[in-house]
């Protein structure tokens, strides 16, 4: 099994990463739910004026692997199934969601959705394998 540590530069979310997308993400005990915002920049284009969708992706990803984390259940990610509905733009603020759907002994199935006000952007369903028993 292997043990994970943050070091704070998480490409994500580390506050220690200076070239990283340093979203900020909150958990909920009461709902057991991750909420996380990020406003996306010009570097983080793919095609011109659209957010290439491996930012997108990085953050769905990384809101399923933080949310079961702060529930004391370490894992990463082992499968990811992503589907996109609206391009996103530079200097759009985006709120990313995510909730833990199944447990399963090491295997956690989890869903993670990306807005910008209304409008949803893209969403996940992902398979996280618990690093720990």
């Amino acid at each position: 099994m292997t043990t994970l540590r943050d070091n704070s530069r998480c490409y994500v979310c580390g506050k220690d990463n200076p070239v990283g997308l340093q979203a900020a993400f909150t958990y909920d005990p009461a709902t057991k739910s991750l909420r996380g915002t990020f406003t996306a920049r010009r570097e983080h284009e793919g095609w011109q004026g659209i957010v290439h969708g491996g930012i997108i992706a990085a953050l769905m990803d990384e809101a399923m692997v933080k949310l079961a984390a702060y529930q004391g259940l370490p894992a990463v990610s082992a499968e990811i199934t992503i589907k996109f509905t609206a391009p996103a733009a530079p200097g759009d603020d985006l709120d990313v969601t995510a909730r833990i759907t199944k447990e399963a002994g090491r295997l956690i199935e989890a869903e993670a959705a990306v807005k910008r006000g209304t409008d949803r952007i893209g969403e996940a369903r992902g398979k996280l394998l618990r690093t720990t028993p």
